[in-house]
């Protein structure tokens, strides 16, 4: 099993199958961090889909790749009569957890395409299994691509810096924690920061659930790559006063035509970025890429969450314990938008798994002439054949040591 990020030394990643019992899946529980970490035991599909809702698990590479998982364990408790029927009603149920990330309904409609064709629930079960770990295989292999396209932007900056820290600035989480490893904007800064590229990464805080604050600057201490956390509204001023070399993003839809929904508060800094000529781009595996819409403004569904998330500010107490405290007048109406759209014609580039390519459905199209997630699994008649995933990665893995 091949491991990048570590948790006080120990390998992990963000979702595995259990080392003693294949019918559970573990995940690392993100509303605990960086306070607790905690692992959570997946045995259902309905398990799943809470996970998922309730952002035990985020980020759109892990959420996908949950999803299948969440297919998986369906089958496992399905009757060997109805398995077909519960393959189709779960996979549907699944994709309604969270709307805006398209890799949910890429990976659950891809693992059900095969399923259909599977002779038993047996053969389901195997297929399910296998196909979950190869798709969280390609998840890792992808973002580690995006890095090292990614790091190549920021060591050409670093070179007419003349070896000063090039400063980076992220938003929300689009970390390991997001990916299951690397991650996507974070790949290049840990691919730079391991080839001893002097680097700074501002990190956003990311009001309303802080996953920049509370995720991205937990990852980042964890690996020791120098960084500071800023409040949301910070990003303008920095860059206005050359503090910005560079801005990376995550991405959770983007469309053929190179509009990117993200974390709310992206087309903000965007914006800024744009203003004051600083690179803005967009890392992303290609299962983010919703081939069937061109217009993000008007077609990305937008998530609206609970205003408990703007009125409540968890953290650590004065006793030193986790809790929550009130932040906003009691009587005062919220709203609580999960993400924007940033038009392409603010992102300077696409950080691919197959390269760096501008945001235009050509250079798209260009970049990915057919479906990415063509054939991943050849079926036969004695069984199955995993065809594309790392020999180390295809039965999912757990973190060694426990």
């Amino acid at each position: 099993m091949s491991y990048f990020m570590k948790v006080n030394g120990t390998p992990y990643h963000t979702i595995w199958t259990h080392p003693e019992n294949e019918q559970i899946v573990q995940v690392i529980d993100q509303r605990k961090l960086p306070f607790e970490f905690r692992v959570v035991d997946l045995q259902t599909d309905a398990d799943v889909f809470e996970a998922i809702r309730n952002m035990t698990v985020r980020g759109a590479p892990l959420i996908g790749v949950t999803g299948a998982y969440g297919l998986y364990l369906a089958l496992v408790h399905a009757g060997e009569n109805n398995w077909l029927s519960v393959v189709n009603n779960s996979a549907q149920f699944i994709k309604t957890a969270r709307p805006t990330a398209v890799n949910l309904s890429i990976l659950v409609d891809e693992l059900t395409a095969l399923l259909v064709h599977c002779n038993s629930k047996v053969m389901a079960c195997e297929v399910a299994f296998q196909e979950a770990g190869r798709m969280k295989a390609r998840e890792i292999c992808w973002s580690e691509a995006i890095g090292d396209f990614g790091c190549a932007l920021i060591e050409d900056i670093s070179q007419k810096k003349g070896g000063e820290p090039v400063n980076i600035l992220t938003h929300c989480n689009a970390g390991w924690l997001a990916c299951i490893d690397w991650g996507t904007a974070t790949a290049p800064i840990y691919k730079a920061f391991h080839k001893s590229i002097p680097i700074h990464v501002w990190v956003d805080e990311t009001r309303p659930r802080n996953q920049g604050a509370r995720l991205t600057a937990w990852e980042l201490s964890q690996e020791g790559v120098p960084h500071t956390v800023i409040p949301d509204n910070t990003g303008g001023h920095l860059m206005q006063h050359g503090m910005v070399d560079l801005c990376i993003v995550g991405s959770d839809r983007t469309t053929l035509n190179g509009d990117v929904a993200n974390k709310i508060g992206t087309y903000l800094k965007a914006l800024a970025a744009a203003d004051n000529k600083v690179p803005f781009y967009v890392a992303l595996p290609s299962t983010s890429i919703d081939f069937s819409m061109k217009d993000g403004v008007s077609e990305i569904p937008i998530e609206q969450r609970i205003g408990e998330e703007v009125t409540w500010m968890e953290g650590l107490l004065e006793n030193g314990l986790p809790g929550k405290v009130n932040i906003i007048n009691p009587s005062s109406p919220v709203v609580n938008y999960g993400f924007d759209v940033t038009p392409a014609k603010f992102i300077t580039g696409l950080i691919t798994e197959r390269g760096i390519c501008p945001a235009t459905e050509p250079a798209i199209r260009a970049l990915f002439p057919q479906s990415p997630l063509a054939a991943p699994l050849a079926l036969q008649s004695g069984g199955f054949r995993p065809i594309s995933a790392p020999p180390d990665l295809q039965s999912g893995g757990h973190p060694i040591p426990q």
